[in-house]
C-alpha cells in the first residue's frame, strides 16, 4: 500500500471508531469522576508500555485541568524497578496501591490494549482485584475484548477493533482522545 493510501485507510478506521465507541460509557466515566472529585478522592492511572506513557500525560491533565488528585505508579521509576526486582512484576501496582491506602473514595483507571487476563498484564489484574476489595471504582479504556478490566469496570470504554494489524496504535491513540474528552467534561 502506498503512503497516501495508508494514511487514507488509517483515518477511515479512526472515523469508524469514532462512530462506534460507546458515548454512554464515556458519560458514565465522567459521572464517576465527578463523584470522586466531589468526595475529594484520588485517581490512580495504571498502564504498561505505551499506555504507561499515556498514564503519565493523563495524570497531568486530570490534576491540572480536571482538579482531581491523580497519580500513576509508573511515574516513579525508582520504586517501580525496586518493586519489580524485589517482589516481582505481578505485584508492582498492588503494593503501590496498598502504600497509597486506596479506599472507597478513590478510583483506578486502566489504560490497556487487552485489559489483562490470566496470562497477560497480571499487575493490572491484581491491582483491580485489590481496588474492588477496597471499594474503589474502576474505569478502563481498553480494546480487543476488554479483558479482566472490562469485567470489573464500573465504566469501560472499549475501543473497537477495526483492523487487527493496528489494534495497538488505535487503542493507545484513542486512550488520549477519550481521557481528553473526560477531563474537559469535568
Amino acid at each position: 500500500m502506498d503512503t497516501k493510501a495508508y494514511v487514507d485507510n488509517y483515518l477511515k478506521e479512526t472515523i469508524k471508531i469514532a462512530e462506534s465507541v460507546s458515548q454512554e460509557e464515556i458519560a458514565k466515566a465522567v459521572e464517576i469522576l465527578r463523584d470522586i472529585k466531589a468526595k475529594e478522592g484520588r485517581l490512580f492511572i495504571l498502564g504498561v508500555g505505551g499506555s504507561a506513557a499515556n498514564a503519565s500525560h493523563a495524570v497531568n491533565d486530570f490534576r491540572k485541568i480536571g482538579g482531581i488528585e491523580t497519580y500513576a505508579p509508573t511515574d516513579n521509576v525508582s520504586e517501580l524497578t525496586a518493586r519489580t526486582n524485589d517482589e516481582g512484576w505481578d505485584t508492582t501496582f498492588t503494593e503501590w496501591l496498598k502504600i497509597s491506602h486506596i479506599s472507597e473514595k478513590d478510583a483506578v483507571m486502566v489504560f490497556s490494549v487487552g485489559g489483562g487476563s490470566e496470562t497477560t498484564s497480571q499487575n493490572i489484574v491484581k491491582a483491580l482485584k485489590l481496588a474492588k476489595e477496597r471499594g474503589a471504582r474502576v474505569l478502563s479504556i481498553v480494546s480487543r475484548t476488554g479483558g479482566y478490566s472490562k469485567e470489573v469496570s464500573d465504566a469501560c470504554v472499549l475501543i473497537p477493533v477495526v483492523a487487527d494489524e493496528r489494534i495497538t496504535p488505535h487503542a493507545e491513540g484513542w486512550q488520549g482522545v477519550v481521557w481528553h474528552l473526560i477531563v474537559n467534561a469535568l
